[in-house]
C-alpha cells in the first residue's frame, strides 16, 4: 500500500467535509480518464438512476486502477462531472464502498451541461501516485 499524505484543513483553509483538501505521496502517477457507466461490452448501465451509474463509474475506475498496478488506496484525486449537482450523494455512497472516510482524496465537483450522451448523468476522473 501506497504510504500517501492526506491533509483534510490546513491551517487557514476551511476543514472539507467529504474530502481532503491536499494529498501528496512519492511514486509513480496514474491519470484514468473520465469513466462513464458503461459494462464491458459498452452497453449504458442505469440509465436515469445516479445510484446505479455511480456504482458503474467506480467499478470501471477500479478496473482501470488495477490495470495500471494501483487501487483505490493509491488515488489522490477524483473529479465529478455530474449534470446535476442532486448526483452527488449517489456518487458519495459508491465511492464510500471503495475508498474509507479517513483515506478520502483530494476532489472536485463540476456541473456540467451535458457529457458526451445526453443519458449519461456524470463521468469521473482519477489520479493515482503508486508506490515505488
Amino acid at each position: 500500500m501506497n504510504e500517501l499524505t492526506r491533509i483534510a484543513a490546513p491551517d487557514g483553509v476551511a476543514p472539507a467535509a467529504q474530502y481532503s483538501h491536499v494529498v501528496l505521496g512519492t511514486g509513480r502517477f496514474v491519470a484514468v480518464s473520465g469513466q462513464l457507466a458503461l459494462d464491458e461490452e459498452g452497453r449504458i448501465v442505469g440509465e436515469g438512476d445516479a445510484a446505479a451509474q455511480a456504482r458503474q463509474v467506480f467499478e470501471n475506475l477500479r478496473r482501470c486502477l488495477s490495470a495500471a498496478g494501483a487501487g483505490f488506496d493509491d488515488v489522490v484525486k477524483l473529479t465529478f462531472f455530474v449534470t446535476d449537482m442532486a448526483h452527488l450523494p449517489a456518487i458519495r455512497a459508491a465511492r464510500a464502498e471503495h475508498i474509507p472516510d479517513d483515506r478520502l482524496p483530494a476532489a472536485s465537483a463540476v456541473q456540467v451541461a451535458s457529457l458526451v450522451r445526453p443519458e449519461f448523468l456524470m463521468e469521473i476522473e482519477a489520479f493515482a501516485v503508486v508506490a515505488p
